[in-house]
């Protein structure tokens, strides 16, 4: 994440980045404090729905899946609490359906973990119903594809034959794949 370009950030630039990835909440807001806003960081949709009912931010980054439930309940409070809001949908598993679940729900981007404060910045910075510049690195179709195997794997609680009979493959061919580290 680099921090060399200058943005113009609103007097209201609070903002809550919700994240249950210690390193990357971190790192992530180390570099959005760099860029001019105000940061708090919160580890669970419970610690963000406090923080919007108490405090609603001018600006939100949440990730999408988290251990006590998703990121979008969270947007649907702020909503409700501070309509000007500007949200970013952040998730290490991006498909079609939950990317226009969050647009609907009034996110104003939705991107692809581990996305750049660059690119987070812009979407959050972006004129209204403007839509923000193409990220500069976007997760490549090989990733994407790993990322959602990866998923489904998970969700399968590791068993390599479910997964591959989910995802119609041969069960060496997952083997290989998962055997391989993810692609960039």
């Amino acid at each position: 994440m680099t921090d060399n370009m200058d943005y113009d950030i609103p007097d209201d630039n609070t903002l809550m980045i919700l994240d249950d990835n210690w390193p990357f909440r971190n790192r992530l807001g180390r570099a959005m404090t760099h860029r001019g806003f105000e940061v708090s960081t919160v580890e669970t949709v419970a610690e963000a729905m406090a923080t919007a009912k108490s405090d609603p931010p001018a600006f939100a980054v949440l990730d999408m899946r988290l251990e006590d439930g998703n990121g979008l309940t969270v947007v649907d409070t702020l909503h409700r609490e501070r309509p000007d809001c500007k949200v970013v949908m952040l998730t290490g598993y991006g498909n079609l359906a939950t990317a226009v679940h969050a647009i609907k729900s009034g996110a104003v981007d939705y991107l692809a973990k581990p996305a750049d404060a660059d690119d987070i910045c812009k979407a959050l910075l972006a004129p209204k119903r403007e839509r923000p510049a193409p990220p500069e690195n976007p997760m490549s179709a090989d990733r994407v594809r790993w990322e959602h195997i990866q998923r489904v794997y998970e969700l399968c609680g590791k068993n390599v034959s479910e997964t591959a009979r989910r995802l119609n493959m041969h069960r060496r061919t997952l083997q290989r794949i998962l055997a391989k580290r993810a692609p960039r």
